[in-house]
């Protein structure tokens, strides 16, 4: 098995690409950079992390086979380690198995399944590895993850045959994409909401918002090069273009059975959106007959714009499933 791999790989150059989250590449990358580094001159193969502010990143190993695998031990062995030092200060009795995620072209999936799952089932009891090749491609992408959990080295033999299953592919299409190109999928950017409040640009991270000076700038030359004009009528102005707005209320109603999402848990959702917004925020008590119920925001226009977005966004995550915000 080995040798095949390594007489027919090891002038190959393959890539791999990982789908990892932002926790799993930091612990790739270590402090100031030096696990990663690590890691590349160790196994002799190029690796590679994506940019971006993303909660997903793709980690891609380009080299042949042999440092493929390498690299590829290296970072099974790093997340175990993980995982034991996790174990240390909990509870749990039970190892939870390593975990990576492949992220392969579709038009590849069906060589490493095999006629009937022939293939897939082969490389899982010869590996001891489980491995799972998810039925809808990642989003605006022609490529499908592939899940492999186990032990290191469990994960480093499954990552083997997959290379096999792969080479082979390439081989019969002699090195042209199959099927028609591969779209890669690229992860998305985590969008993170912007408020504008007191001339000031704030952008939400978990519960707080944070000054964003590089967009205030931006939100400053727009106010100047552009007439103002009030987004819509139910906001009373929008923020920050009075030095000291007066305090002004606006109503809102709420159906009784999204009242809950705002209120949160013992009031810890609507507390929250008091701070961050400092605006007074009365919710009225449920009235027989109606389903709905009355909202009263008080504070500056910037105060209440910032907490109408507050409750507008914890409806929109109940309503489209997100949870929390």
């Amino acid at each position: 098995m080995e040798s095949k791999v390594s007489e027919g790989g090891l002038n190959v150059t393959l890539t791999i690409r990982l789908l990892m989250h932002g926790k799993e590449v930091g612990s790739i990358i270590g402090k100031k950079g030096e696990t990663v580094k690590k890691m590349r001159e160790e196994s002799g193969a190029r690796i590679n992390i994506s940019e971006g502010n993303c909660p997903e990143r793709i980690v891609t190993i380009t080299g042949p086979t042999d440092a493929i695998f390498k690299a590829f031990a290296m970072i099974a062995y790093k997340f175990e380690e993980d995982i034991t030092n996790s174990m240390s200060n909990s509870t749990a009795t039970s190892k939870p198995p390593v975990t990576l995620r492949l992220v392969v072209p579709a038009s590849q999936c069906g060589s490493l399944i095999g006629k009937g799952g022939s293939k897939i089932k082969e490389i899982r009891e010869s590996t001891g590895a489980q491995v799972q090749v998810a039925g809808d491609m990642l989003p605006n992408s022609t490529e499908r993850a592939v899940t492999i959990s186990g032990t290191p080295d469990a994960i480093i033999q499954c990552v083997k045959q997959i290379c096999v299953v792969m080479l082979e592919v390439q081989s019969v299409t002699k090195g042209s994409p199959p099927k028609g190109a591969t779209i890669p999928y690229r992860p998305k950017p985590a969008s993170t909401p912007v408020i504008f409040a007191g001339g000031q640009a704030y952008t939400i991270q978990g519960q707080y918002a944070i000054p964003h000076p590089d967009l205030t700038k931006l939100h400053q030359l727009a106010m100047q090069q552009t007439p103002f004009t009030p987004l819509g009528q139910t906001t009373p102005a929008f923020p920050g273009l009075d030095a000291s707005p007066p305090a002004s209320t606006h109503e809102l109603t709420i159906p009784n059975d999204l009242i809950g999402c705002i209120i949160g848990r013992q009031g810890t959702k609507i507390n929250e959106i008091r701070q961050m917004s400092g605006a007074q925020i009365k919710i009225a008590n449920a009235t027989e007959g109606s389903s709905e119920r009355q909202i009263t925001i008080t504070g500056t226009p910037a105060n209440i714009s910032l907490a109408q977005y507050l409750i507008n966004a914890r409806l929109t995550s109940e309503v489209t499933g997100m949870g929390a915000l």
